[in-house]
């Protein structure tokens, strides 16, 4: 029988969070594209200083997909706290850069230590030329790197405009060929859910990407997050995530997945404190098209934030798999 290829695109917690219920799926084959703009921390600190590509979005896909994912979490995300160089690193991403070096690629690092942690499918950088992302305000300021445009200073900012990518060396960048191949070979595609212009839409503007998405005969789904952020999607309802979206990827999703679960008003007070609001979907609006609408109680508020809850997330998509895929094994 034949096992779906779900391709997942994205990046940062909220594709930690969707690969997390995705792994407890048995009947599909799994491919997680991720984004190479991650320029903060442990992360950013190591892209620096050592000319590599940035190993935690990779990292935490890596997590997800294994079997041993709470042991390996306890490990490989704890921070050293004695030595001074390592101070702040965590010994996931000083593992992962030491087998990139080693291996002299960081895909056969990838690899490397997805077969020390049993991980399940695959996961391949977007691109693996070095890259900064930069983001063009409306009022024509150019903010540089993830990390910047990821947490504004001060109360106010301008609208992000567009954001693009700059290559550290020579003048072009290119997708990561099997990206290109995972892409033309997917029944299912999902975009997201992450922060849209710092985790989803870094894919995209990989030259070849969204050629390949226009290209694909799969659906496409994109899941919405389900709280604005401040610098990036403020005041944004369902339909600007959308939009804006694909404008970048230039065709349109087939589905919107949504949660239509209200945080409770305490934890609502606090987002608005950081000025983040519920994400509002009104499935009745015409810009909505043809596009596939579908919603469910996906939240997660477990410690106060709120996130998508992983279990319910991939049950969700399971029944829109089995409606939309007719070799589906779960029919």
């Amino acid at each position: 029988m034949q096992i779906p290829k779900i391709l997942t695109i994205g990046g940062g917690t909220g594709q930690f969070a969707l690969l997390s219920g995705l792994s407890n799926l048995p009947e599909i084959d799994i491919t997680a594209v991720v984004s190479m703009a991650d320029s903060g921390g442990s992360t950013g600190r190591l892209r620096d200083e050592l000319g590599i590509l940035p190993p935690g979005d990779v990292l935490k896909c890596i997590l997800a997909l294994s079997p041993h994912h709470e042991t390996a979490r306890n490990l490989l995300l704890k921070k050293f706290t004695s030595d001074r160089r390592l101070l702040g690193h965590n010994a996931g991403n000083m593992l992962l850069t030491m087998l990139s070096r080693y291996t002299g690629s960081f895909p056969a690092g990838v690899q490397a230590l997805a077969e020390i942690l049993d991980t399940r499918g695959r996961i391949l950088p977007v691109t693996i030329d070095k890259v900064t992302l930069v983001a063009e305000l409306t009022d024509g300021t150019r903010i540089y790197g993830e990390t910047a445009i990821d947490m504004p200073r001060g109360t106010q900012r301008e609208k992000i405009r567009d954001v693009y990518l700059v290559p550290h060396h020579g003048d072009s960048i290119s997708v990561y060929p099997p990206v290109m191949d995972a892409i033309k070979t997917a029944d299912f595609i999902l975009l997201g859910p992450g922060d849209l212009f710092t985790s989803i839409i870094p894919n995209l503007i990989v030259p070849g990407v969204k050629e390949a998405l226009q290209a694909t005969k799969a659906p496409i789904y994109y899941i919405l997050n389900i709280m604005t952020k401040f610098g990036e999607t403020h005041h944004f309802a369902g339909v600007d995530f959308v939009e804006q979206l694909e404008a970048s990827m230039g065709c349109c999703v087939d589905g919107i997945i949504y949660n239509s679960s209200r945080p409770p008003a305490d934890i609502t007070q606090k987002y608005l404190e950081q000025k983040a609001e519920f994400v509002v979907v009104n499935p009745d609006n015409p810009r909505w098209k043809q596009r596939d609408i579908q919603k469910a109680d996906l939240i997660d508020i477990s410690g106060g934030v709120v996130r998508h809850d992983s279990g319910k997330l991939a049950a969700f998509i399971r029944t829109i798999l089995i409606r939309k895929l007719s070799f589906y094994p779960g029919k």
